[in-house]
């Protein structure tokens, strides 16, 4: 177990909505927009992610556009009532880094053995994709290290010029 897993039950925001059901197009980007931020789904309907700031503050956000796409939505402060669901929580969202992570490594072992134009291309794209797991990382998975490493590997097989050094520098 780690700190995440051991610690004491904490608060988590949570949305429930409803959206009708035509257009599809609302429901759609909702979902989507949920899953860039890394959610945990609770129930049809209703998400959770650890209460902070930023948390609130996204789905306070997604609120007023499912209101506006003629939807009903609600914030709510919750915890678990027991630590079983909590960790639940928890594993439910480390294994959908986890997955990203697995993905992102197997992209850059992948990319090792591309042309160099490939290589640096699939380099930007893993950091950029590398940035936007670790903003939905709320309780980082093993593989997070090992898609850290898989990175910079990638990016130290890149001819040293001013810009893969400079990629190499903000890993």
């Amino acid at each position: 177990m780690n700190d995440a897993t051991s610690a004491t039950r904490g608060q988590w925001v949570l949305l429930s909505y409803r959206l009708p059901r035509e257009p599809s197009t609302p429901r759609i980007t909702l979902w989507r927009k949920l899953k860039k931020l890394g959610v945990a789904q609770l129930a049809d309907n209703v998400v959770a992610l650890p209460d902070d700031a930023r948390s609130r503050e996204h789905l306070e956000w997604l609120a007023d556009e499912v209101l506006e796409w003629g939807g009903q939505a609600g914030i709510w402060i919750a915890s678990a009532t027991t630590q079983a669901q909590e960790l639940h929580l928890i594993d439910q969202m480390r294994n959908a880094r986890a997955a990203e992570y697995a993905d992102l490594i197997a992209h850059a072992s992948a990319a090792l053995h591309a042309a160099e134009d490939e290589r640096l291309s699939s380099l930007r794209r893993l950091r950029n994709q590398w940035r936007q797991i670790t903003r939905r990382d709320y309780f980082p998975p093993a593989e997070r290290a090992a898609a850290h490493t898989a990175l910079r590997q990638l990016a130290s097989r890149e001819p040293q010029n001013a810009e893969t050094t400079q990629m190499k520098e903000s890993l």
